[in-house]
């Protein structure tokens, strides 16, 4: 591996102090606009991984941690590190792995990418893993639930005074907010943060700097085919309820954000080149964002098309002395 320079060093660490500044003030912001800026926290870590390698990537992951570690607190730096900074560092580690594809069966002049399935596996892995941690944390469980819906009950109360609400349907739906929201949460950090990937790659490959091509994202986003017994595991789990119900839920949320990834993008292949093709994608992203069924389909379709693209490039085509740190 090549010893990195003071510049790479350098960049990393101003790409953690960026992200590390995102993460502020997304803390400072409504709902919304947090999620945003969550979000883009992690664009910071992926451009510079992706375009300068892992060095970069790992000086902006420890700048980030440390400064909010010092400007906030410890707790604070580890849900941050756990949350955005981590995976946007793996992922762009992931995604600069490449090995000769004739070590696949392939042509010897090629170069063979790490399938980009197997990154948005680790990436549902990897949020799984922070949503756990971080509600082991935070002590999440009913004492954190129960109130939000005792709130909500005694709102409608006062708006409508004659409303009774019946103890086993408020139980019912207590149990099912428990579990629900860190379904939810994971859910929608794994699509967050699979869209910073998407746009990280596409500014590092306009800059020139990038190594893995850019690959037709509707043909070659699919889920693992290993991810299909985790799903079902997690769902599984479900049914013990306590904690094993918790894992579950965040399981079958972060993993079925994968799967419905997948499905759109297989239903954009599917429908390309059609004259419906712009009507039925949009409503098929309405639909999907408003009602439970629609967005069940495209979870069955993804569900049901899962398979391994591989990306080659001429091994020619790649620097060299970049190669040296990113094979496997």
């Amino acid at each position: 591996m090549k010893r990195p320079d003071l510049k790479t060093l350098l960049i990393g660490a101003l790409a953690g102090l960026t992200a590390a500044l995102l993460v502020l003030g997304a803390s400072m912001q409504p709902s919304f606009f947090s999620a945003l800026l969550y979000t883009a926290s992690a664009l910071p870590i992926l451009i510079v991984g992706l375009g300068w390698g892992n060095a970069a990537a790992i000086s902006a992951v420890v700048t980030g941690a440390a400064l909010g570690a010092v400007l906030i607190s410890p707790s604070f730096a580890l849900i941050m590190t756990l949350v955005t900074l981590l995976p946007a560092g793996w992922l762009s580690h992931l995604a600069n792995l490449a090995r000769p594809a004739s070590e696949l069966g392939g042509p010897d002049h090629l170069l063979a990418w790490y399938p980009l399935s197997d990154i948005l596996l680790h990436l549902c892995g990897l949020v799984t893993l922070a949503v756990i941690v971080i509600g082991v944390m935070i002590g999440y469980g009913p004492d954190i639930t129960d109130p939000i819906v005792d709130l909500l009950i005694t709102s409608v109360k006062q708006q409508q005074p004659e409303f009774m609400p019946d103890p086993a349907a408020t139980a019912q739906t207590k149990s099912l907010i428990l579990l629900m929201l860190p379904a939810v949460q994971g859910g929608m950090w794994v699509s967050m943060l699979f869209a910073a990937y998407y746009f990280a790659v596409r500014i590092v490959a306009a800059s020139g700097r990038g190594l893995r091509p850019r690959e037709d994202i509707p043909s070659s986003l699919r889920m693992n085919r290993n991810s299909i017994f985790i799903f079902l595991a997690g769902l599984a789990a479900c049914f013990f309820g306590g904690v094993p119900a918790l894992v579950g839920a965040t399981v079958i949320g972060t993993f079925g954000a994968g799967f419905m990834l997948s499905g759109f993008a297989s239903l954009h292949f599917r429908t390309r080149g059609k004259d419906w093709r712009i009507p039925a994608l949009i409503l098929g992203y309405l639909a999907s964002l408003l009602m439970l069924l629609p967005a069940l389909l495209i979870l069955v379709l993804g569900l049901s098309d899962t398979r391994k693209a591989i990306a080659l490039t001429p091994a020619k085509d790649a620097d060299t002395s970049k190669q040296s740190d990113t094979k496997i």
